[in-house]
């Protein structure tokens, strides 16, 4: 039997996981616990990471939910190294499969049972990817599945975005990604694939684990019953407040597709240039035009050269 159909061998009795990766957005995480907390699963068992937070993150939640499993990294690991002391932790208490929750994100009570169907529906699934909607908007799909282009980066916004839910979103299909902010892995996709890439900090590092994972030789399966409400970008700023999401997405696009698909010298110039002038259009929508340029530029000359990890002297 192959990796991926042993990976849902009683799919019904998994042992669920949820972790929460917390870093200055106290009542952001809060709202998000006690969605989960809420959740019509018995068996759920949460941890939050606190990655380095300074307003008070960590008491509250040890006062308001004293039965979650509170991590503190002590210093700001990135999503990456953050969710990875999570998963470590559920890996080591018996998880089967790990639900990764954006803390600015609320999910819907039976999200774990959406989760289930999928897994039942499609036994090849090492990634379920969740169906996101706008938190102010809470019928707009924020996202609903997405295919992931590795020659140019570039992928289109994710299926049905800014439209309203509907039948056609209610189907279990395959995608070429999950998105952070609802995902599920399985053990054996982990132990397959390994974990987050932790030199890629934040942005993108859920696309290379997708295609990581796919690559193993499990499949990638839209969940439309896994449901949350997502604050888009909260913890960096919001996405139109910082330029993070500038910075690190044209680094790390490039990084992740140089690692997984060399093009040789012109190959590598024509790509890295159509990368770049994506997020140049995308920076020159915004109020912030020379700041975001300043982050995309940065970002796109710190992937370069090989520069990773947390952004230097980070601006907001």
């Amino acid at each position: 039997m192959s990796a991926a159909s042993d990976a849902h061998k009683g799919v019904g009795d998994a042992v669920w996981q949820a972790i929460v990766l917390s870093w200055n957005g106290c009542e952001d995480t809060l709202r998000c616990l006690q969605s989960l907390t809420s959740a019509k699963h018995a068996g759920l068992r949460i941890v939050c990471v606190d990655n380095g937070s300074t307003d008070g993150s960590q008491q509250a939640v040890r006062e308001r939910f004293p039965h979650v499993t509170l991590i503190e990294a002590g210093a700001n690991l990135g999503y990456s190294g953050g969710n990875n002391l999570g998963i470590r932790d559920a890996l080591e208490h018996g998880a089967r499969w790990i639900v990764l929750v954006n803390n600015d994100a609320t999910v819907a009570a039976d999200f774990v049972a959406g989760f289930q169907a999928a897994a039942r529906e499609r036994p090849g699934a090492g990634i379920l990817a969740g169906k996101v909607f706008f938190a102010d908007r809470p019928e707009t799909i924020w996202f609903a599945g997405q295919r992931v282009s590795e020659l140019l980066g570039y992928s289109g916004r994710p299926r049905g975005y800014g439209r309203e839910d509907g039948p056609e979103y209610e189907r279990v299909v395959s995608t070429g990604r999950a998105v952070g902010a609802l995902m599920a892995i399985s053990r054996e996709a982990i132990e397959a694939a390994g974990l987050l890439a932790d030199d890629l900090f934040a942005y993108v590092e859920d696309v290379d684990w997708a295609l990581r994972v796919r690559d193993a030789g499990f499949e990638i399966v839209f969940a439309p019953g896994a449901r949350a409400w997502h604050s888009i970008s909260a913890s960096t700023g919001g996405v139109k407040a910082s330029t993070h999401t500038l910075y690190y997405g044209v680094r790390n696009t490039v990084t992740v597709l140089e690692r997984r698909r060399p093009l040789g010298t012109i190959g590598t110039a024509l790509r890295r240039a159509a990368v770049l002038a994506t997020f140049v259009l995308h920076a020159l929508t915004r109020g912030d035009r020379p700041a975001a340029l300043r982050a995309v530029r940065s970002g796109f000359a710190d992937a370069r050269h090989g520069r990773l990890g947390p952004r230097p002297h980070a601006p907001s």
